[in-house]
């Protein structure tokens, strides 16, 4: 059965554009084409569609309401094709992933035939993985009950120096679930890898710093990690620690695809910090972190993997809970009281 798409926008030149290029594939079929969020509601329950497409602007009802509308009544994958990649825009970009949204792509500013070859196979890709995604109904006020696991005195007692987080898809959600629980006066640097579309990452920073008590930037090279702020490396560069604990940029090639890459930074964390250091590996597709995770684990710091329940997509986590690399395989929602009580004493 081909992967069923209804898409959402309200540019008559975009949906010519994805009308070829979903015509030329026989795995996906394209059964709605909304030119507002009203009509894509309106049309969901007759077409049944597997992955939603929105765009972010558009008349009548925007992509953040039509999110909203269809994770609160007929939960389905959706991805976010927007050209607003600039600071002004990209806000509403992570507003629409935290009410449910999975992904995220970004259009060509200008939307020409031609422009869109390079993004078509990402395209498609993303549509692939998020046609087998899991989604719930999204209330955003419920709150879990959280169970935090029983810790030895060995661990009570042991001083943790660093906190490392990878993800990919579905990661900035889980990301601010974690990072807005943080308080302030958090007594380690926190450095986070999140796999995210070329243009995303400084809205995805911006996000999380309007969302969360801490500080959240961008690493810079030579810099020493500061406590209580979050770091994420820049676009296209792997993020390492020289012998002084230092931030340092390296264009080695991608590692499992990923530049930057969640294993070079886990690994580089695991030979600078070792037993003091605290890995983990979130909801993401793929391997990344997973191997990168077995090294802080060999080193004997504290590894955490999300659970498959909770996780958009149960590929990173998996990995690292077949290496055996993860202490603690547990909810999102467990993740950061854990945390807290670990390393915040």
């Amino acid at each position: 059965m081909p992967i069923r798409v209804l898409v959402a926008e309200d540019s008559p030149v975009v949906q010519i554009v994805l009308r070829r290029i979903f015509a030329g594939c026989d795995d996906i079929e394209l059964v709605g084409m909304a030119r507002t969020g009203k009509e894509a509601l309106d049309l969901l329950p007759r077409v049944r569609p597997d992955v939603v497409c929105t765009d972010l602007h558009m008349p009548e009802m925007d992509g953040l309401e039509l999110t909203e509308e269809i994770m609160a009544t007929m939960p389905r994958p959706i991805l976010v094709l927007s050209a607003s990649v600039q600071a002004e825009d990209t806000q509403n970009v992570f507003q629409v992933l935290n009410a449910g949204a999975v992904d995220v792509l970004p259009k060509p500013i200008d939307s020409s035939v031609g422009n869109w070859d390079d993004l078509k196979h990402e395209l498609l890709m993303k549509i692939r993985i998020l046609s087998g995604v899991a989604v719930f109904t999204h209330r955003r006020r419920t709150t879990p009950a959280v169970r935090v696991p029983t810790i030895t005195r060995e661990e009570r007692q042991r001083a943790y120096q660093i906190l490392v987080v990878g993800a990919s898809t579905g990661g900035p959600q889980a990301l601010l679930s974690i990072l807005s629980t943080i308080p302030h006066n958090f007594p380690v640097p926190i450095v986070c890898v999140q796999h995210i579309s070329r243009g995303f990452l400084q809205g995805l920073v911006a996000w999380l710093n309007s969302e969360t008590k801490i500080s959240v930037e961008i690493a810079s090279a030579g810099a020493i990690a500061r406590p209580g702020t979050a770091y994420f490396p820049p676009e296209d560069k792997h993020l390492i620690f020289d012998r002084a604990g230092r931030f340092g940029y390296s264009n080695l090639p991608p590692l499992s695809g990923h530049r930057p890459s969640v294993t070079v930074l886990f690994e580089s964390v695991a030979r600078c910090y070792g037993r003091r250091s605290v890995g983990v590996l979130l909801t993401g597709m793929g391997k990344d972190g997973a191997i990168g995770m077995l090294e802080i684990e060999r080193s004997g710091g504290l590894t955490i993997a999300q659970d498959e329940a909770s996780s958009v997509v149960f590929g990173m986590p998996k990995e690292a809970i077949a290496l055996k690399a993860a202490h603690y395989v547990l909810p999102l929602n467990e993740i950061s009281p854990l945390l807290l009580q670990r390393v915040f004493r």
